[in-house]
Formats: structure tokens, sequence, C-alpha cells
């Protein structure tokens, strides 16, 4: 959290550092508003830090001056993308107005609201999936899929761990990083602030559809690992990976495997069955995070179990 703390006004920093010794909440998102209040979401919950302190342009000024010694170049650079990643791979985005070049953000000014995702490393929560992803030597191409915030993306950084360290009789395999967004790794300049394994490679910064060539061609990966696939793009660039016989494990929302087929850019990779495997992650209030996979079937392999994710 003192990455997180350290880019935020003292007296807000002072007021949230007391809010998380007090464990009333595990903090997941920090929402910064120009002239509003500072709003806290975690643990199912959404609280505002006080009603009568409002984000003020001294402090969005503080905001963006202490965001700009995270940046991975400057922080021009890092406003086309509309995030900053800092350090510990926590990932702040920007929303203001918005300067393009032809079809082409060049970048974003006047910032008006700050979101802050706190990425947290959970060491293990990978681990109890293996067995139902790796079958006679190898690593099978696998889709996490869920809605926001349900951990898919902490939950693939363990497994990018687990691949690259070995597990029990599993002896540890490449694993090529392509970290689009420098959340995955959460490098910064160019060291990966995540823990991995030591057969671990990444491509930070990367567009997914080229990065993950760029890996295959030069890396020669046993797995490839992608966040939040989505575009023609990316498909076109699995379909390669697969052709090159690299295992892929890469995440994508969705609520359902019905809402999956739905997705018109997802289908060729559906229809050529590129995953083996497909994990479901959901939201339980009572019982926190759960995974159900499947196989290229439909077949349930597992009986749901609480994972802590995210």
């Amino acid at each position: 959290m003192e990455a997180v703390l350290s880019i935020l006004p003292k007296d807000l920093s002072d007021r949230i550092r007391n809010l998380v010794e007090q464990k009333t909440i595990t903090l997941e998102e920090i929402r910064l508003r120009l002239h509003r209040p500072i709003e806290l979401m975690g643990t199912g919950q959404v609280l505002y830090l006080d009603q009568q302190r409002l984000l003020t342009s001294q402090d969005m000024k503080v905001l963006m001056g202490n965001l700009s010694a995270y940046s991975l170049y400057t922080l021009e650079e890092e406003l086309k993308r509309g995030y900053v990643t800092i350090s510990g791979g926590h990932r702040v985005g920007i929303n203001g107005k918005v300067v393009t070049e032809g079809s082409h953000v060049k970048m974003i000014r006047d910032v008006s609201s700050l979101n802050i995702r706190i990425a947290r490393e959970k060491i293990g929560v990978a681990e109890p999936l293996a067995h139902f992803l790796f079958d006679k030597g190898q690593w099978l191409s696998t889709l996490v899929i869920g809605s926001p915030q349900t951990g898919k993306t902490t939950l693939l950084r363990d497994l990018a761990r687990v691949i690259s360290s070995g597990l029990e009789k599993r002896a540890p395999h490449k694993v090529g990083i392509v970290d689009e967004r420098s959340e995955i790794a959460g490098c910064i300049r160019g060291v990966p602030q995540n823990t991995f394994g030591i057969r671990v490679d990444v491509l930070d910064a990367c567009p997914k559809a080229e990065g993950m060539m760029m890996m295959i061609r030069s890396m020669s990966p046993d797995v490839l690992i992608v966040d939040e696939i989505g575009r023609q793009e990316d498909t076109e660039a699995m379909l390669e990976a697969l052709n090159a016989g690299v295992s892929v494990m890469a995440t994508a929302h969705a609520y359902n495997l019905e809402q999956l087929w739905k997705r018109p850019t997802l289908k060729p990779l559906l229809d050529h069955q590129v995953f083996s495997r497909f994990v479901i992650l959901e939201n339980d209030a009572r019982q926190g995070r759960l995974y159900t996979v499947y196989n290229d079937s439909g077949v349930c392999l597992s009986s749901r179990k609480s994972v802590r994710v995210g």
C-alpha cells in the first residue's frame, strides 16, 4: 500500500492508512474525483472517506506531480494509454479531456478523475487449479473468465508463477508474459514488481497481438500469458500461437460460457477449440470468490471451491 499512499496528498494518505490498519476494509479501488468525496471500494463495500473532504484542484496537482515520477518514459507518454502503472503493479486510470491526433489519442489533459486499482499478489491461489490445467507433461491452453473484480488477473499472475517455478512433479516451463497494461508483472523500468519463477520473460507495455508474435519468435515460450483478450487481432495472434505449438493462458470478460459464445471476436477461438480448459470466476457473498473448471466440451471438471483471489 505504501506505493499507493505515496502519491496521495498527506492528509488523505494518513486517513486511508488508518482505515487499512483498522482492517475494516480490504481496499480494491480508490476513486478520486475533482470536487467530490474520495470513494473507497473493497470487500463488497463502498465507503466515502469524508463527505466534507472534497478533492481539490491542488490535490489533483499534487497527485499528477507524484504520478509523473512513476512514468516509464514521461507522463505524457502514459497519458496516451489512459493509465499509469506505479511501483507494486498498481494501476491508476485517468479521465479528463481527451486530445486526439487523427484517429489516435494523443494525450489526456484537464484531468478530472483517477481510479487507483490496488494490485495484490495472492501467492498460491492457482495451485488448487494446477491438476485441472496440466496433462501429459504440458500445460493446457486455458481461458479465465468472469465479471470485473472477480480476480482474473490475480489468478493469471499466480498461474505464471506456478508454471515457471514448477509444482510438485511438474517441472518449470518457459513462460512469456505479454503485459500490455503493465498489470500482470507490474514492471517499473522493465523490472517485474511481482513474484515469478525463474523461467519468466516479460514484454512490458506491448500490444498483445504484436507481442505474442514477438515472444514466440524471440523467446520460444512453452506458455504465453496475456490479459483481457477481445479484439480481432488478439484472436488472430492466438490462432498463430496455436499453430506454433504454444499453450496460451488468457483472461476475458464474460459472466459465463453462454455469454462468452456471444462475443463475435472470440468465436473463432472457440470454433477452433483453442482452449482446452475454461475457468469461471465469480463472487459469492458468503463463500468469497469461487471457481469452476470446464473442459472444451463444456463438462464441469470441478466442484466449487473457495479461492482467495483479487
